[in-house]
């Protein structure tokens, strides 16, 4: 399975196994655990690299004092061949929890003093909540055993481990933060938002050749890590990056730690700090040495997403150089207190971005003087307005503020992304084209319609510097309105075919074709109302503009399959998506109204797969196209969930797409064998419905009356049919002809079944040997399948999207002004009085009568 697969398993299981403890407590055992795996893997394979065997490893203790001086040197710890991972695992160790609480201990001891900052007391949430893992030493040994067996398939060793572990670790902080919900979801920044912040900081970190980060409130470390990531992307050598982390809480504060060591950063690189930010500033002196080693931490970047609106303690921190150029955020709200922090520690050249609650760009008193300061300074660049309810554990509206130090021009960004995401549960969640919508935007410092606009600071002075952003970017949809006079007198108004302005702009001859003048003020359709669709996609400018577009794409797919299929080895997957993008956006730019975004977010669609296929062509090698694997499923078997084989899988390669396109005719024979299952089903009902009532109280039915019993009906069918041979043919309509025609129909359902099981048995076998002797030039036809026809068939609809779309609006145009009040107003008088006649036809009692003549006096207004 790749990454995601195994991702997603992991989870599932995980989550099934954490019984009654809180989604946040299991988080730190399981990713505890991982990461003990990590470093046991990591020693073992160093100890590898030296020329140990594994019967030198097997030997590996705390004795051998120059041995561990060594690893400890190397490594910055060292793990004795007892305490690995792996050997917990094995058959023969009596594995305990016992063994664990031994292993975290000796951890602890066996740190190098240069590394104990980075080392020390890592496990310490892990290593005291193991007795919450059950009531007896046996239970929770049996619980962690379980984690073991399920942490194992992890793979960590080799590039792709790295990647499949990370992301992994990803995967399970997030879902763990989803679950934890307002108890500690604040531990996580969502990986979109993250991702937005990441890309803008790193085009403004371009070119820089060594880089220094920062995360005040770091949580569990993804939203640096991903700045990271990003940034990585425009750099030479990724190990000339430095990540700074502080954290408050000592669980969060490990977990931090063990994130960043676990994406192969150098340790030398990574500065982690336990401490509360706004108590005490970056700790920037060594414990051992504070006055020779005193240092101002200024980085390129400073990111964060701190606690909304804590209480913090401002007594006495007038001075603080943090906060004595702009004052102090009030007691109740710290939010202006972490953004200062933030800014104070960024280089002159540097940028910051700070997640926030909106009520910061508007809230008065001393935030208000505060946010004076910053606009008047210059220091507020962008503001980006968040979708509500994306954030785990609260639903409140967050935007992403963006500072420099110094900065050129006097004008703020205001970019309002609140309408702009997919519902995925009951969370809000950013696409990839809503992310690149965004930061497109920032960089390019853009003013877009109903999005972003760039405001001067002379027009937020005008506001007193509230910077509220529906007062500068009205994102709102037009309200419904409904004209008066073409209500009455008919017509469509001029006013509102103008709002399709964009479509008449590009489509200059179209307008003249669908409405004719009324007068200055309105038009008439000018066309049948049944044929507006007709009328606008067989309308010469649309069919121009279609066959314009499809130009555009010409040999768009050739170009993919170039870069895709014919050079997979040498694409870098990290930067290659924003290749392919680049490469979209310069075709789409002579295309008029297609949203390129749209597009994008098609290609990033496809890219997730492409990638994950990529990933392990490039770390097994080619031949993993051609890979069939065991496909595992989990089944109850007396009360237990078991893992069963259940068939096969392409490693790479989908069964479906190889039977649709090299087996298609015993997929189309198995499919008629389908289609004849579902006609005997039609038939049997059929007949069912057909039997009278007191036929169907007979034994050859169901008690429910939903279906047959086949033992009666083949009992019953079989007397029939010796009747029949002595005195003829039942009629067609008789129960008994019924009967046989049902028992003809059970058996050959019968057969179909069995024949239908066997050919499916025998397809999937066929295509199991088809992937297995692929040629290369087969396997390159199949990923062209798979990765670019479907793709490029895709970007290809927008076009036929668009006109769709214009003429869904032409016709609710139409159709809201194809009927005047006047209209409507004869047609319920009509009614009535078609009413008033058949009622005078009514008879009944005195009461009725009574009754339908109060009605009739109503219809007629009396």
């Amino acid at each position: 399975m790749n990454k995601q697969e195994l991702a997603a398993k992991i989870w599932e299981s995980a989550n099934q196994m954490r019984s009654k403890i809180e989604a946040n407590e299991y988080k730190d055992y399981i990713l505890g655990f991982i990461f003990y795996k990590y470093l046991s893997v990591q020693l073992t394979n160093f100890a590898l690299e030296q020329g140990m065997t594994e019967e030198d490893i097997e030997g590996l203790n705390e004795e051998d004092e120059a041995t561990v001086d060594y690893f400890k040197q190397e490594l910055g710890y060292f793990i004795s061949y007892d305490d690995l991972f792996s050997t917990w695992l094995k058959p023969e160790t009596e594995f305990t929890v016992a063994n664990v609480r031994d292993a975290l201990s000796a951890f602890g001891r066996l740190i190098h003093p240069n590394h104990k900052k980075l080392f020390d007391g890592i496990f310490n949430t892990l290593e005291t909540g193991l007795s919450k893992l059950g009531e007896s030493a046996q239970k929770q040994t049996k619980a962690i055993n379980d984690l073991l067996h399920l942490i194992k398939n992890i793979p960590m060793d080799g590039q792709q481990g790295y990647d499949v572990l990370g992301f992994i670790y990803e995967y399970l902080i997030e879902k763990f933060a989803a679950n934890a919900g307002k108890k500690a979801g604040e531990f996580y920044t969502p990986h979109e938002v993250s991702l937005l912040m990441s890309e803008i900081t790193a085009h403004h970190l371009k070119g820089n050749e060594t880089i220094e980060i920062y995360d005040p409130t770091s949580g569990s470390g993804s939203l640096l890590i991903n700045i990271g990531t990003s940034v990585a992307k425009y750099i030479e050598n990724k190990d000339s990056i430095k990540y700074y982390a502080q954290e408050l809480k000592g669980n969060t504060y490990n977990l931090t730690r063990m994130n960043l060591i676990m994406r192969g950063i150098l340790p030398n690189n990574i500065e982690v700090r336990n401490g509360d930010t706004l108590e005490e500033d970056w700790p920037y002196f060594d414990d051992n040495d504070p006055h020779g080693s005193y240092r101002h931490l200024r980085v390129d970047a400073v990111v964060s997403n701190p606690p909304y609106s804590q209480k913090w303690d401002s007594v006495n921190k007038e001075t603080d150089p943090r906060y004595a150029r702009f004052g102090l955020a009030p007691k109740t709200k710290a939010d202006f207190a972490f953004l200062l922090h933030d800014l104070y520690h960024v280089k002159p050249d540097g940028i910051m971005s700070i997640v926030l609650p909106h009520g910061v760009l508007f809230r008065v008193g001393e935030e208000g003087e505060i946010r004076k300061q910053l606009i008047e300074n210059n220091h507020i660049e962008t503001i980006i307005g968040l979708p509500a309810n994306i954030f785990f554990g609260t639903g409140i509206p967050t935007i992403i503020l963006v500072l420099r130090q110094k900065r050129q021009g006097d004008d703020v960004l205001i970019v309002d992304a609140s309408k702009h995401f997919i519902k995925e549960g009951k969370s809000n969640k950013l696409q990839a084209s809503d992310i690149k919508r965004v930061v497109d935007t920032v960089i390019n410092r853009d003013d877009r319609d109903k999005f972003s606009r760039l405001v001067k600071k002379s027009e937020i002075r005008e506001n007193e510097y509230n910077l509220n952003i529906p007062r500068y970017v009205d994102s709102s949809e037009d309200a419904e309105n409904w004209d008066l006079h073409a209500t009455m007198l008919g017509g469509i108004p001029n006013s509102e075919i103008d709002q399709l302005k964009s479509y008449w702009s590009a489509f200059s001859d179209l307008r003249k074709t669908l409405f004719s003048p009324k007068n200055e003020a309105y038009s008439n359709l000018a066309v049948e109302s049944s044929l507006v669709r007709q009328s606008i996609t067989e309308h010469s400018d649309l069919v121009n503009f279609k066959k314009s577009y499809q130009e555009t794409f010409t040999g768009f797919d050739e170009s993919l399959e170039n870069q895709l299929i014919t050079n997979w080895q040498s694409i870098n997957r990290d930067r290659h998506e924003a290749t392919l993008a680049e490469e979209l956006f310069d075709r789409l730019s002579s295309v008029e109204l297609v949203d390129r975004y749209a597009a994008y977010q098609i290609l990033n669609n496809y890219w997730q797969v492409i990638s994950n296929d990529l990933e392990m062509m490039q770390t097994e090698g080619f031949e993993a196209t051609k890979q069939v694997d065991a496909n595992m499923v989990t089944k109850k078997k007396s009360g237990k969930d078991v893992t069963v084989q259940d068939g096969w899988a392409g490693h790479i390669l989908p069964f479906t797409l190889v039977q649709e396109t090299l087996l298609a005719d015993d997929l189309e024979a198995l499919r008629a064998q389908e289609n004849r299952l579902a006609e005997i089903s039609g038939c049997l009902e059929e007949i069912l419905d057909s039997l009278s009532e007191e036929d169907k109280e007979g034994e050859s039915i169901k008690e429910s009356q939903d279906g047959f019993v086949n033992t009666i009906v083949a009992k019953e069918a079989k007397q029939f049919k010796a009747e029949a041979k002595k005195q003829g043919a039942f009629p067609e309509e008789s129960y008994e002809a019924k009967i046989i025609q049902v028992a003809d129909l059970i058996a050959e359902e019968k057969k179909v079944k069995k024949a239908l099981k066997e050919a499916e048995l025998a397809l999937h076998s066929k295509t199991k040997d088809t992937i297995e002797n692929l040629s290369d030039e087969g396997v390159n036809e199949l990923l062209k399948l798979k990765w670019i026809c479907p793709l490029v068939q895709e970007i290809d609809e927008l076009s036929d999207s668009l006109i769709s779309n214009l003429a869904n609006q032409v016709q609710i145009l139409a159709d809201k002004y194809a009927v005047t009040y006047g209209e409507v107003e004869s047609k319920i008088r009509e009614t009535e009085q078609s009413l008033l006649g058949l009622m005078s036809e009514l008879t009944g009692n005195e009461f009725d009568l009574e009754g339908m003549t109060e009605l009739q006096k109503l219809f007629e207004g009396s």
